[in-house]
C-alpha cells in the first residue's frame, strides 16, 4: 500500500520509464488498434504511435466533421486530443480500458485545416490515481500546432495494472 508522498516500487520504475524516451510501451500500437476498434465502434481515430507515457493519434476526419472552409471542427480536433491522451494513458499503465477522463481544457490556436488530423501526447504526471498529459494538435506540421490541450485521466479504484 503507497502512503501519501512516498512512491512504490512501481511507481519509482514507472516514473524512471516515463524519463527514458526509449521506454517500451506497455501496450502495442496493434493492440491499441485492436482494442479500440473492438469496443468503439464508429470510431475515426487510430493510434500511430506509442512510447512509454507517449502517444500520436491520426484521424481522417469525414465530411461531416468538417466546417465551412473545410476546417476541422472543434469538438473533432478536442475529440483527437483526447484519444492521444487515453493512448499516452494507456501506454503507461497497460490496457485499462475504465481509465477515463477526468477533466480537458484545449486552446484553439488556428483553424484546422488539412485532409489529416494528429495529436501527440506527452505524459506530464503519472500517479496511482490519476494521470496528466499535455497534447499538441497539429495538420501538416507539427511545428505549427492548431491546438493545445491539457487533460486528467483517472485510474480505476480498484486497479491492478503497474
Amino acid at each position: 500500500m503507497t502512503t501519501v508522498g512516498t512512491m512504490s516500487e512501481s511507481e519509482m520504475s514507472q516514473s524512471k520509464a516515463a524519463s527514458d524516451p526509449n521506454a517500451a510501451p506497455l501496450v502495442s500500437v496493434d493492440e491499441m488498434n485492436a482494442f479500440i476498434g473492438g469496443a468503439f465502434g464508429g470510431n475515426q481515430n487510430a493510434c500511430e504511435e506509442m512510447a512509454f507515457g507517449m502517444a500520436v493519434a491520426v484521424m481522417y476526419p469525414s465530411a461531416a466533421s468538417l466546417r465551412p472552409g473545410k476546417i476541422i471542427s472543434g469538438p473533432t480536433v478536442f475529440s483527437i486530443c483526447d484519444a492521444a491522451l487515453f493512448y499516452a494513458s494507456l501506454s503507461a499503465i497497460g490496457m485499462e480500458p475504465m481509465t477515463l477522463t477526468s477533466e480537458m481544457s484545449i486552446r484553439f490556436l488556428r483553424p484546422a485545416r488539412g485532409e489529416v488530423i494528429r495529436a501527440r501526447a506527452r505524459l506530464d504526471s503519472l500517479g496511482s490515481r490519476s494521470i496528466v498529459g499535455t497534447v499538441i494538435a497539429y495538420t501538416d506540421d507539427e511545428s505549427k500546432p492548431v491546438a493545445v490541450a491539457q487533460g486528467t485521466y483517472m485510474r480505476p479504484k480498484n486497479s491492478t495494472t503497474a
